[in-house]
């Protein structure tokens, strides 16, 4: 008897499922349904492995990729460099997991249905240009102000469990006149808890102003929001209007 196999079409759509060390492809037919699957190591010789491993397979219509943002970022900046499309596939739903099993492979062939089915059709962000630039200066520079504001709450907290005369000398002041002062400190030996007390603080304070003058120093994150996002509008060119000067020998009344 023979075995009749299964028809193609030469289309495919490849889903891979994303980790940190290694990432999960499975290429799916358009009518012929889970043809492979691959693991590939995250690096620029697995990406390649897997892009050979795919076009072998026939036309790739799209890879559908979960984790576009994290985990996923470099293959999908490699697969676009490449010239195929990329669709950012949401993670499998709890419930659907619990129910189904979950397996690295299995989620893989999710991906690739649902980009097949219609279901995932968001495009990943692009993750470059001047937006990018500023998203990640800002994730720096939110991370010192966050920093610098609890630094100030444990400077005022330690406050609390000093000495009556520090405690008065610090009082009604503003955040740098406190960081400034303590940071003066001198504390002697390691003999008594007033001595952690002002060990602690100078070096809370003069984290809190290391923190602050990195955020208050223009930088590199000021030129690139000062960037302009979009050229001038082309054809738009101002002319200076020029007012023609007389002869200052010619006399008035003459032509």
């Amino acid at each position: 008897m023979e075995q009749i196999e299964p028809a193609r079409s030469g289309h495919v759509v490849i889903g891979v499922d994303t980790h940190k060390h290694i990432h999960v492809a499975a290429v799916m037919d358009s009518i012929g349904g889970v043809l492979a699957t691959l693991t590939i190591a995250t690096d620029a010789a697995g990406f390649k492995q897997l892009l050979e491993w795919a076009s072998s397979f026939g036309k790739i219509i799209a890879f559908g990729i979960e984790g576009t943002g994290s985990y996923g970022a470099g293959l999908t900046s490699f697969v676009r460099r490449n010239g195929h499309k990329v669709v950012e596939v949401s993670r499998p739903d709890r419930r659907l997991r619990r129910l189904n099993g979950k397996s690295d492979t299995l989620d893989a062939e999710n991906a690739a249905r649902a980009v097949l089915a219609g279901f995932a059709t968001a495009v990943p962000k692009t993750a470059d240009g001047v937006v990018e630039m500023i998203r990640q200066l800002k994730v720096a520079h939110d991370t010192a102000v966050k920093d610098r504001t609890g630094a100030m709450v444990t400077l005022k907290a330690l406050l609390v469990h000093s000495d009556e005369e520090l405690r008065r000398e610090t009082a009604r002041k503003t955040q740098k006149m406190i960081a400034r002062h303590c940071a003066a400190l001198r504390p002697r030996g390691l003999e008594t808890p007033e001595d952690a007390n002002r060990h602690a603080l100078r070096s809370i304070a003069r984290r809190w102003i290391a923190l602050n003058e990195e955020i208050k120093k223009p930088g590199s994150a000021d030129r690139a929001t000062r960037r302009p996002t979009r050229p001038a509008p082309a054809g738009r060119v101002r002319h200076r209007r020029r007012h023609r000067r007389g002869d200052p020998h010619r006399r008035r009344g003459q032509s």
